[in-house]
């Protein structure tokens, strides 16, 4: 039987890759994303939606009602704010922690059942933001750890069903995000000095692409591959928080 999977932000970098990383791998693909579909995105069934709108994802589940049962879910919708803690507005954190937390924990709820039914896997694509950040995205990287604190929460209340929950942390990644990021730092070369030294401080001496990212999510959401893994965190960085930062 076909495997389901459903992808929120899948209209974005890692949420495109890993559309096409799973339609690949032969399982039926549902992507989710507040924009229209893009062109070539490789999903079976699209619905935009509004995940941060306050009845965003139960709108979502009328719309999916005919998913009963659900292999896979991928809770990668997210939105980051490049400002410092204390210029950020109460807007701009509730649009944050409802895009990146929020909407997780109701998608979670939501598709409880059907992830129930075949003993499914959740996987949070949080980020290396969780354990290791920077200046100025002060309320992305508080809501990735709170991410990492609902995957294990999650993982520990759904075990008994027989369902899976685990994080994925990815680090730099070539996609629209981290392209706006880039100029949240002065540099004499503009973004591109920052990426060039982004690169240089990474220790595999490249930044990935959301194709690198995407084996690691399937291998989580599927309970063939890691039938013995969850409540755990991924880093996927390049290596980048395994240098000390006084060096």
């Amino acid at each position: 039987m076909t495997k389901n999977v459903i992808i929120t932000g899948a209209c974005g970098g890692i949420g495109r890759g890993a559309a096409t990383a799973f339609t690949d791998a032969g399982w039926h693909v549902i992507g989710v994303d507040r924009s229209p579909p893009i062109e070539h995105l490789d999903v079976h069934e699209f619905v935009q939606a509004d995940l941060a709108a306050d009845d965003g994802i139960s709108a979502l589940r009328t719309q999916l009602a005919h998913v009963e049962r659900l292999d896979a879910l991928v809770n990668n919708a997210a939105l980051q704010v490049n400002q410092p803690l204390v210029q950020t507005s109460d807007d701009e954190w509730a649009a944050v922690m409802n895009t990146n937390v929020r909407a997780a924990f109701q998608m979670i709820r939501e598709f409880h059942s059907a992830l129930a039914a075949v003993r499914g896997a959740v996987v949070n694509v949080s980020s290396v933001h969780a354990v290791a950040t920077s200046m100025n995205v002060a309320v992305y990287a508080i809501s990735k750890g709170a991410l990492v604190a609902l995957t294990r929460s999650a993982a520990l209340e759904l075990a008994a069903e027989g369902i899976r929950c685990n994080a994925v942390l990815p680090g730099a990644v070539m996609t629209p995000m981290l392209e706006a990021g880039l100029s949240r730092r002065p540099h004499p070369d503009g973004p591109d000095g920052n990426l060039n030294a982004l690169i240089d401080r990474t220790p595999l001496g490249f930044v990935a692409t959301p194709a690198q990212i995407a084996p690691t999510i399937i291998h989580l959401a599927d309970t063939e591959l890691s039938p013995y893994t969850t409540g755990q965190m991924m880093v996927v960085d390049g290596g980048a928080t395994i240098r000390l930062g006084t060096e």
